[in-house]
This record gives C-alpha cells, structure tokens and sequence, in this order.
C-alpha cells in the first residue's frame, strides 16, 4: 500500500472516531457498540505502530476522551488513596506474611487475623462525613487529588446523606467502591463495554441527573482521615458500618493462616461467575489497627494489607514483529508487536517478551500464534508458541548484541547468585546513549519526578524527534514560538506549556535527585540521600570531595547504590547537567520531619537481636523523633543499641570510641516508653 493512501485510510477512521466520541463523551448519546469503538481504536493503534509517519493530535493514544477535567474541581485527600501491591499465588502469600512477621520482629509461630474482603471491580471513592452530615464526595484521583464528584454520590440510595448513630465519629472519610449490578448493566450494556466502566462513565457527568438515572451501588470497606473513631479492627469496623446504614461485601471474612487463605480463594473463584458483581481478586488486611499502624506504609502501598488477583485472562493472537526497547537503566527488551486483540475489556498490540533467555527457551518467532496473558494491571506477556500452526518459513529471533547506540551490549555478573543476569544491557552510558537519553528524560517528567502537567511521555517523544530537548535543562529552554507553529498546537496550547514547566521549577531535594533516573535509586533511597545531604549544593559537590564511601552510613544505601552514585558523578555530561539545572531551578533544601523530637541530634546503630520490634520499626522510631541512623562504628555514632547476640566487633569499637552502649529497654526509656 502507498504512504498515500496509508494516510488516506488512517484519516478516514481518526475522522470516525472524532465523531463516535463527540456522540458518546459530549451528547452522552452512543451511535456505535462499545465493540465496534474499541475495535476502532484497536485499527487506529495498530497503523500508527506499523507506520511510524502516522501522527493525530485526535489519536486514541493522546486523547483521554473520558477526563471532565474541566466539570469538577479537584480537592486534596486529608489521607492518601493507597494503592495495594498484588499477589498472584500462595508464595506471593507467604513472603507478604514473612515480610510482616520480620517488621514485627515476631516469632514464625505468630498467628496474624486477616479481614478477607473479596475485591469489586468499580471506582473508588471517599465520602466525608461532619457531625453525621455527608459533606463531600471525592474519586480517587491520583491518590493524592481526586476530583469533587459529591453531587453525583449524592444520587446514589446506598449512600447515607445523614447518619444519627451516636457512635459515629465526628469527622470521618468512608472509603469505598462505586459499582453495578450485573443484572442492572444488562439494559446497559449497548453504551458501556462493561460494569466498571458504565459506572465511571456514570460517576463523570457533570449533570447528576444524568448519574441519578443509573443503578449505582456503594459498598464502603476503609476509612481515611478520622476524628473519634472507637474501634480497634478491621472487622470491628465493618460491623460499624452496616450498623451505620452503609452495606458492606457480604463475602468478607475473618481468616488466619496463609493455606486458610488460599482455601477461601479458591471456594469464591468458584462463585466468581454466579455473583452478581464483578470481582478481580480479594484483599487481605492485618485485622489489627495498632498492627496497622507499627506497620506503615512503603512507597504507596500499605506493608498491612495486599491484593490476591485471580487468574488472568488470556487471548490468542500473532505476532507481527518483535522490537527491542532500551529502558533508562539500558536494559535491552524484546517486545512482541502482535494483532490487536481484547483481553478483559482493554485492547492489546504489544506483549512483553521478558529478556534473551525467555525467547530462547520458548523459541519465539516473528509470525508464531502466541497465547498472550494479563494478569491485573501486569504487563501482558506472551505464555506459549503454538507450534503446530507454525510456518516452515520462520526463522529463530536472533536477540542483538549491540545497542543502537552502537555499543556493545553486557550481561553484568551477579555476585549473589553467582549467575549471569538474564537482562543484556548497553553498559551504563547514560545520556551519552541516546536511546537510554530519551527514556530518562519520560522518568524527569514522570508523576514521582518533575510531574509537569501536560507534558508526558508522548510529548518527549515528539519533541525529541524534532530536537526540541537532548538533556533534562532544555525543558526549562523551549522555543515556544515554534512550538506554537507545530501541528496541533497553537498559542494557547504553547503558553499553557510554559506556564505548566515554570510552575514546577521549584523542586524539592529528594524528588529532584530521584528525577535524576541514577539506577538503583528509586524514591525511597532518593529520601535517604536528601535527608542525608540537606541541600542541593551538598549533594553537587559529592564528586569533588570524593568521599562515597561516607555514603555506606545510610541506613539504607549499600555497595550497590554508591557505584550507580560513584559512576553518575564520574561522568561529564551529567556535571553539566546538574550545573545547568542548578541556574534555572529552585531546588528547596531537604525538609526535617522533626526537628524537636526526643532524640534530636543523636545517633544510633543496632547490633543483635531485639525483643518484639524490629530494626526496621527501630530505625522508624527513630527518624520519627529526630535521629539519626548509621550502619558501623565510628565517632559519628553516639549510642550502640545491643540485643541479643550483639557484633562482638562492635561492641569492642564502641567502647574503644567511648560510645555510650545501651539496651532496648534503655532506648525505650529515652523515648518515654515502656521497657
């Protein structure tokens, strides 16, 4: 086919997928299926990955035709939306409990309650509550925001507008999940692709008369922000709200024991298709608030609770091509481009091939029938080759040994397992490989980084092909009057840019360094570092002073850290980055959670074995009152905390340094606790 009329037939269905989603988004009147404008999508996605010259400001790939950015305000969270980590089998169980028995510094034996509360496919939502009074509806938003949708919960009869028990609290977020039946999406089913999301559509009108006329339902099961609740569990808490008028999952249970679990699992997998709701997986929650609240939090998800997925879906389909990604880090991987196919409502055209040694053991080959999974919110990947449907005239994929930069690629050596890692990479050249230079700067725009609004992954693709920015500073140095003349832009457009980057050129230390895309140094350690250096000028500086191995104090950062520090420092380009940001952007200093608390200017280190709490909740108490935490004797340290069986190494330093040595019950007494 001619580019002509490739672009001919392209335009043709951007054109019609214009005019479905003006019907659908702007009239709330669908003209198509859902099938056939998913279907639609999928040929739209499919030539613009074919044929790299197809470009519309109008693409399914740019265009989120169901963001009413504009219909409501948006309001912060007094108390993040979290999300949940996942587990997909009964190992995934057993390290989830492992890993909160070690926390708790508990014994193998200890038994732990879980709420089991069977997870329904819908949208989240946090209703607020004053004195008995629903005052405020919010989605979740990114978990940080959500958008004010109170009128429109307003509609929903599962929803108390007032509740009179004298045992609520004063102030109180309910949290839970927006759903339909699936009886009732039977008469709906002609203008939604599914339940979920006929009730995000529902939940997004900005008439709420509109929302009125759908059967929306509420089932509350968390709570944020609180002022006077009086119950110590999950389950406790559960019975409250049914008490209070709110409806709760009726499969929920108490449950103990990992293989408990599992049995639970399987008995509701069975029910799945005869419930009247969809459900994707069933969350396991530490039952126990106080337990809740020593474990905390990682990231942005609870360490207190997980979500068990049920199986995947799975779909048949061909694949195409095979491509190979650099990822920011340089790890080279494959990427099947195969026939667009619907997996549990979402369309697929790519599936992840995993590395080398992946392809090899399955014998993976451009034009192979594959068997292509998705699990949650996982990458989907390609499971089998259906071998028998294989032509005689494909040929072994043979995995590249260079990077498109020219280099030759590594299989680096881990000293752990005493293998060769699986993942070929183009050695750690940073923005010296362009490949790599391109994906670092999508993760400086990322939410955790910079999060510029407006200004995501496609747009550095766009403006990198045009060679509107190479470094992360160029960001800063647009030429927005060409940008104003680029197809699909404007003046408008271009000054809402410029406003969106100048907005976020005053930074914070720890999301600037983590911004930096320095492997091996996600947002947690990025805390570390900033909290340990303070200011901008201080981390900038590092490698003149040439001290990293001052780096190995952190509590947190190992060997493996500080060469991902040492070898970004070693390099020129990334100097010249740093310098040049430094003129264009106010990167505040590293904020002191605490500078008042009972252990203000002090330090400590941890050797042996502690009773009933672990070093990790150790180190937490600590920073929580203003210490410090180091990992070796030195005259930094300013008190050795021993347990059982402590370092006899240690012990000797300490005392030949004069540090005061103390026990747990010791350093509970300095933070007014009981020993």
């Amino acid at each position: 086919m001619k580019k002509e009329e490739i672009y001919k037939k392209y335009n043709k269905k951007i054109k019609l997928l214009t005019k479905y989603n003006k019907f659908y988004f702007d009239k709330s009147a669908p003209i198509v299926s859902d099938k056939e404008y998913d279907d639609l999508k999928g040929e739209i996605l499919y030539l613009e990955n074919k044929y790299a010259f197809l470009k519309s400001k109008s693409s399914p790939a740019t265009v989120i035709g169901h963001k009413p950015s504009k219909n409501f305000k948006k309001s912060s969270h007094k108390i993040p939306m979290l999300s949940l980590s996942n587990a997909f089998s009964e190992d995934d169980l057993i390290n989830f409990e492992k890993k909160i028995i070690n926390f708790l510094s508990k014994k193998e034996s200890f038994e732990i309650s879980y709420s089991a509360e069977p997870k329904i496919d819908g949208i989240s939502a946090s209703l607020t509550y004053k004195n008995g009074n629903f005052v405020r509806g919010l989605s979740r938003g990114d978990g940080k925001e959500g958008e004010d949708i109170t009128n429109n919960l307003k509609t929903i009869k599962d929803i108390p507008q007032y509740i009179s028990s004298k045992d609520f609290p004063e102030e109180i977020d309910i949290r839970g999940e927006v759903f339909i039946q699936n009886s009732d999406f039977e008469n709906l089913k002609d203008k939604f692709a599914n339940p979920r999301n006929a009730a995000s559509g529902s939940l997004r009108q900005k008439n709420p008369e509109y929302t009125k006329k759908i059967p929306l339902n509420f089932i509350a099961y968390t709570f944020g922000f609180e002022n006077g609740l009086k119950v110590e569990n999950q389950s406790d808490y559960l019975k409250k709200l049914r008490q209070w008028g709110f409806k709760i999952n009726p499969l929920n249970k108490l449950i103990s024991g990992v293989k408990n679990l599992i049995d639970n699992y399987n008995e509701i997998e069975k029910k799945r298709a005869d419930l009247n709701f969809d459900i994707d997986g069933i969350v396991y929650k530490v039952n126990d608030f106080d337990l809740q609240k020593r474990l905390g939090n990682v990231a942005n998800a609870p360490r207190w609770a997980v979500a068990h997925k049920f199986s995947s879906n799975k779909a048949v389909s061909q694949i195409k091509d095979i491509e190979i990604q650099i990822g920011r880090t340089g790890a080279l991987t494959p990427v099947a481009k195969i026939k667009p196919i619907n997996i549990g409502g979402v369309q697929v055209s790519n599936a992840s091939l995993h590395n080398e040694d992946e392809i090899i053991r399955k014998d993976i080959r451009v034009g192979d029938t594959v068997t292509v999974e998705r699990a949650g919110d996982v990458i989907p990947h390609v499971v089998s080759v259906d071998v028998l449907k294989r032509s005689n005239t494909t040929k072994k994929f043979i995995f590249p040994k260079k990077c498109p930069c020219g280099y030759e690629t590594i299989k680096e050596f881990n000293k752990i397992t005493k293998k060769f890692d699986a993942v070929r990479r183009c050695p750690d050249r940073g923005f010296e490989c362009n490949r790599i230079a391109k994906e670092k700067l999508k993760h400086f725009v990322s939410k955790e980084a910079f999060n510029i609004d407006g200004f995501g992954k496609k747009i550095v693709e766009k403006f990198w092909e045009l060679r509107l920015i190479k470094l992360p500073q160029d960001i800063f140095k647009l030429d927005y009057d060409r940008i104003e003349k680029l197809d699909g832009w404007g003046k408008l457009s271009a000054d809402n840019l410029r406003y969106s980057v100048d907005e976020k050129k005053q930074i914070s230390l720890e999301r600037f360094i983590y911004s930096l895309g320095i492997r091996h140094i996600g947002l947690e350690n990025a805390k570390l570092l900033s909290r340990y250096f303070g200011s901008f000028q201080k981390f900038k500086t590092l490698s003149k002073k040439n001290n990293y191995s001052d780096l190995l104090n952190i509590d947190g950062i190992g060997e493996t850290q500080l060469v991902s520090i040492k070898n970004f420092f070693s390099k020129n380009i990334n100097l010249k980055i740093l310098n040049e940001l430094n003129e264009v952007l106010n990167i505040q200093d590293a904020k002191v959670v605490n500078t008042k608390g009972l252990l203000r200017d002090k330090s400590f280190l941890v050797t042996g074995k502690l009773n009933n709490i672990s070093r990790a909740e150790v180190k937490s108490l600590i920073e929580e009152n203003s210490g410090t935490t180091v990992s070796s004797v030195s005259k930094k340290l300013n008190y050795l905390i021993t347990g059982e069986k402590p370092t006899k190494k240690k012990i000797e330093s300490a005392k030949a340094l004069k540090i005061k040595i103390i026990d747990q019950d010791e350093f509970l007494r300095m933070l007014n606790k009981t020993g």
